[in-house]
């Protein structure tokens, strides 16, 4: 069995980006990663620009104490004419300092009677006001891959005047899960029966991440089934997740059929607990790009540390995001159990997450009963990580794992 950390990077160093751009509206463009370098068409601000409300002048001529307002300028509205010496302009956020001023002095520190403006005595050259191209001079390269854009950076690029930026495909994903037992939600299940849930987890989650979903259902644990429905799958696809069927069992058929559609496997066991019978392999296709097949295990929290564990990096990877995307994600937090029994396994225990006295998480054990138990997994905000062998003692640190979709407090 390998270890997570060493799954996790065998997994992801086997994978390559897809490599496929596409242009995006810039209001679409939020999440995707970029595929291109973006450099300033223009200065920010273009020109001296006034930081508050106020008035315009020479700090030099602040000594005189009071000054003539000769006129205005407002955003989009500068004042074109000369001002004279002793004289100052009435000003608001965002506007165009006229070129013979310095400085602004705000309107809560001025005395006005009509056109006469008491002012401070001492003003400081370029007092609030935000000198052209200090943010951004034209030619500046702003962005370049690898880089998922945020909100934050959408508006850095309207500044600049990209409309449509280049992006990177986002991957498509089909989600298939194996089992007799199963039915589709909207059915009542029979004797022997239970509604199948997993692929909707996954598909949710494929979602947020932004993948495209080509596929989600159950298939039977029938071989020829099995094999025509995960090569159907695979066409269509960027990327196949199946749940279940990965263990050693006589119905675990799930391996079987993915090698017999010549997917190479490469990894089937981590020393990981939940989720120890984790199936990766890599598929051929017809472009020579080799397709990441992951198989995950049936027992919905099992699957689900395995998504965040494996899938998430992937996807990561084959879009082109940034490195930081597919390491591993911790943090420490002070564990609030007991002591938990030592295991051979790295063994992951949900929690959930409360803000200490100090500022440090403090880790409170779930009521669990184990990895088929998802409704547990609805309070959860991370898992805690034991490594093998470890425990820990009440108020210990210890690392846990955050869930990108847990509900906050």
């Amino acid at each position: 069995m390998r270890q997570p950390s060493e799954a996790i990077a065998d997994i992801v160093g086997r994978v390559s980006a897809l490599g496929a751009r596409e242009h995006v509206a810039l209001a679409d463009a939020a999440g995707r990663c970029l595929a291109a370098s973006y450099a300033s068409d223009v200065d920010l601000p273009p020109f001296e620009k006034s930081m508050m409300d106020g008035f315009a002048l020479r700090a030099a001529d602040a000594a005189a104490g009071e000054l003539a307002c000769v006129g205005e300028a407002r955003a989009g509205a500068a004042f074109a004419r000369p001002v004279p010496k002793g004289a100052c302009v009435e000003i608001y956020t965002g506007a165009e300092l006229p070129s013979d001023c310095d400085s602004v002095v705000m309107i809560e520190h001025v005395t006005r009677a009509g056109d006469r403006v008491r002012v401070p005595p001492q003003v400081r050259p370029g007092q609030n006001v935000a000198h052209k191209a200090e943010v951004l001079a034209v030619g500046r390269e702003v962005f370049a891959p690898p880089r998922r854009l945020s909100p934050v950076d959408v508006a850095v690029l309207a500044a600049i005047g990209v409309a449509k930026p280049l992006v990177f495909r986002r991957p498509r994903v089909a989600v298939l899960t194996t089992g007799d037992e199963l039915v589709p939600v909207e059915a009542r299940p029979g004797p022997s029966q239970i509604r199948e849930g997993n692929t909707r987890f996954l598909a949710a989650a494929l979602a947020a991440c932004g993948a495209e979903l080509t596929e989600v259902g159950i298939v039977r644990d029938d071989p020829a089934e099995l094999r025509a429905r995960f090569a159907a799958a695979l066409e269509r696809s960027d990327v196949l997740v199946t749940t279940g069927g990965v263990s050693m069992g006589k119905y675990d058929l799930v391996g079987a059929a993915l090698e017999a559609l010549g997917v190479a496997p490469l990894l089937h066991k981590v020393a990981i607990k939940p989720g120890k019978p984790i199936w990766f392999g890599l598929a051929p296709s017809a472009d020579g790009a080799a397709k990441p097949v992951l198989g995950l295990p049936g027992n919905p929290v099992s699957s689900l540390l395995g998504f965040e564990l494996f899938v998430r990096p992937v996807l990561a990877v084959l879009e082109g995001a940034p490195a930081n995307e597919t390491r591993e994600r911790t943090a420490l937090g002070r564990w609030m159990g007991a002591p938990p029994k030592p295991d051979d396994r790295q063994n992951n225990v949900p929690v959930a997450l409360r803000a200490g006295a100090d500022g440090v998480a403090e880790l409170h054990p779930l009521a669990y009963k184990g990895s088929a138990d998802i409704v547990a997994l609805t309070g959860a905000h991370a898992f805690a990580v034991f490594e093998p062998g470890a425990s820990a003692a009440t108020g210990a640190l210890v690392r846990y794992r955050p869930l990108p979709w847990a509900h906050p407090d």
